[in-house]
């Protein structure tokens, strides 16, 4: 894994914008960074991709042995939600992608989080980096086949949704975009789809469903909303008592991996396992150098970062109040001097292609640059 200085295209706002992503630059911070690119060679992709499988596999297993063990509640979720979670996981029901952040040191890999609800990043890992790939070094590979197993996976779930498969989230231009693109997949699938923000999704007491904004009822959702915020909007206990009729996509059972409490369930059931940190959810136990991460945050809010007993970062922010994990740190700039978090993405659970983020701190977020790669 090399990382190579380049010059950017000169006109790279509009070339990225023209893909989707319109959020290069949020604050006239540089948030695409096109002047670097990193190389792979082809087993070292291989080895991603391996084990980001074998970490799915384990957190299949994870999954099983929270609902027999009775583990909810060291997930802080919320015993209204239990059922339908258990349902949910034995039934089934359609469910599309998740990003796992990886650091990379190069010689070992390790599971920093399992973005399994809401993972966002996705325009830039799908498309911008394949169009900067295609023009710049059309000799060389990318792993990178995210789009094309979205839109098979549409297909798959053609027989499953009830169209139009309604795509909904907050109002920002990221979210926006997500979604967009993610209704495009649909609809080269052959799905008929509409987007909207989630506070336009109405609820008709009368018959007891979901209308989108021309009363029509909404079978298929698909959320860029975190299912810990859904149910405790005001619509929540609607949200569950709707489950079936309405399809919701990520199901509900995705609160067993997007919840951070996962690292420790994981490091309780495959102690010393080569792809994982050790993590606990009582303190941080031996560690000296640890990072501790709010059970329901996102975007690196709300994490404290404390290394031989010195805190080097605290950040603010906000998150549900649900307890915390500490996780061993470990140094993402092991490599050299970029700090680098690799997002493996996949699709129907299977591994499909890299994202890597660049943090200036040690904690990684939203505004953590984005940067190609490619492999040779």
């Amino acid at each position: 894994m090399l990382r190579h200085l380049t010059v950017a295209r000169p006109d790279w706002q509009q070339r990225v914008e023209k893909v989707g992503l319109t959020y290069h630059s949020p604050g006239g911070q540089i948030y695409w960074d096109e002047s670097a690119y990193w190389e792979f060679t082809a087993a070292e992709i291989d080895r991603i991709g391996a084990a980001t499988a074998e970490l799915q596999t384990m957190c299949l297993a994870a999954g099983d042995f929270i609902l027999d063990n009775n583990r909810l509640g060291d997930l802080r979720i919320p015993p209204a939600a239990a059922e339908k979670i258990r349902a949910t996981w034995n039934a089934e029901p359609p469910a599309l992608y998740g990003r796992m952040d990886l650091a990379y040191g190069g010689d070992s890999l390790k599971l920093l989080e399992y973005n399994a609800d809401t993972p966002t990043s996705l325009v830039e890992a799908a498309v911008a980096q394949w169009y900067w790939l295609q023009e710049l070094f059309p000799g060389a590979d990318q792993f990178n086949s995210i789009h094309e197993k979205l839109v098979a996976k549409w297909k798959d779930l053609s027989d499953f949704v009830h169209p139009p498969v309604y795509f909904a989230c907050e109002d920002s231009d990221e979210d926006w975009m997500t979604i967009t693109y993610l209704r495009d997949t649909a609809q080269q699938a052959g799905l008929t789809a509409a987007s909207m923000e989630m506070e336009a999704i109405g609820w008709d007491a009368r018959h007891r469903r979901f209308v989108d904004t021309s009363n029509r009822p909404m079978e298929t959702i698909f959320k860029l909303y975190p299912w810990e915020a859904l149910l405790s909007d005001r619509f929540g206990a609607q949200a569950l008592e709707t489950m079936g009729p309405v399809q919701w996509i990520e199901p509900i059972w995705k609160m067993l991996w997007s919840n951070k409490a996962l690292l420790a369930v994981l490091w309780e059931m495959y102690p010393g396992h080569e792809l994982l940190l050790p993590a606990y959810l009582d303190g941080p136990r031996d560690l000296d150098a640890w990072v501790r991460k709010p059970l329901l945050g996102r975007e690196g809010a709300n994490v404290t970062v404390k290394l031989h007993g010195i805190t080097v970062e605290d950040t603010g922010g906000r998150h549900s109040d649900g307890g915390f994990v500490h996780q061993q740190y470990v140094d993402l700039a092991a490599g050299g001097n970029k700090r680098v978090v690799l997002g493996s993405w996949l699709v129907d659970g299977e591994p499909c292609g890299v994202g890597i983020r660049e943090p200036d701190s040690y904690v990684t977020t939203n505004s953590s640059r984005f940067v190609p790669h490619l492999f040779r």
